[in-house]
């Protein structure tokens, strides 16, 4: 099992395949972990109707597949002033651990915000990014009051010396602002990194969200129809197809 350890966090890890590497972010929420891409539901008993990227790219690609800190068998502390760029630190370490400079980002769910927090991080290493029913602020603050709540559930459950004043100031870092959270709309367009989306359509990733960052990025393609099985194997061939025009020549 691999470990990556940095000062406050151990974060779980996997690396699959071989070629110019692709950092996968889970969906799942605040709960994000590498299990989610295969993972199964009541709703989808024998595995969700979606792309896997760990088998799906990589046979052309590195896919490095993480547990967020917090979530899976990832173990990190919290304190009142970590958000999104604390997972960055995360996600960049972790590259520089395994020798990447330069990266692809994929991300479902809340995935698609980590993306947008990579770009903003350091935009020379991220060529192009996958957005994947990405999550967004559009009539579901319940959504992410209750994601915080369950976050408190499993860090203060754990660890009850961090407080619950602890959990809400990091809950307001993560889900105060609106729109993807993690950027602003002028961040998005003004955006030059290429972006593959395939479209949210739920009340946790909202059709409006992901028609917002369609109409802002200027460098963006877009498969409306993606989910499997119906869908499954054209998302495959055109996530891949993005991937290979967009890996560096050098």
């Amino acid at each position: 099992m691999p470990m990556f350890k940095r000062a406050d966090a151990d974060i779980h890890y996997e690396v699959h395949g071989s070629g110019f590497p692709v950092l996968l972010y889970a969906p799942g929420g605040l709960k994000s972990q590498m299990g989610m891409w295969g993972g199964v539901s009541p709703a989808y008993p024998k595995g969700f109707p979606w792309m896997d990227p760990r088998k799906a790219l990589s046979d052309k690609f590195t896919v490095i597949a993480m547990d967020q800190r917090n979530a899976g068998r990832s173990v990190a502390d919290v304190k009142p002033d970590h958000g999104w760029h604390t997972f960055a630190g995360d996600h960049f370490a972790l590259m520089d651990h395994l020798g990447f400079d330069k990266f692809f980002v994929m991300g479902g769910c809340i995935g698609g915000s980590y993306c947008f927090e990579a770009i903003e991080h350091n935009a020379a290493r991220i060529p192009a990014a996958v957005l994947q029913n990405p999550i967004g602020l559009w009539e579901n603050r319940d959504t992410w009051n209750e994601a915080v709540k369950g976050y408190s559930e499993t860090v203060r459950g754990r660890d009850p010396s961090i407080s619950e004043e602890t959990i809400q100031s990091f809950g307001r870092n993560m889900f105060g602002p609106d729109f993807v959270f993690s950027v602003t709309r002028d961040f998005v367009k003004a955006c030059k990194t290429p972006l593959f989306l395939q479209p949210g359509t739920d009340k946790p990733h909202p059709a409006k969200t992901s028609e917002e960052i369609a109409a802002l990025a200027p460098n963006i393609e877009v498969q409306k129809d993606w989910r499997g099985p119906t869908y499954l194997d054209e998302a495959i061939k055109r996530v891949r197809t993005f991937l290979e025009r967009n890996t560096p020549k050098t």
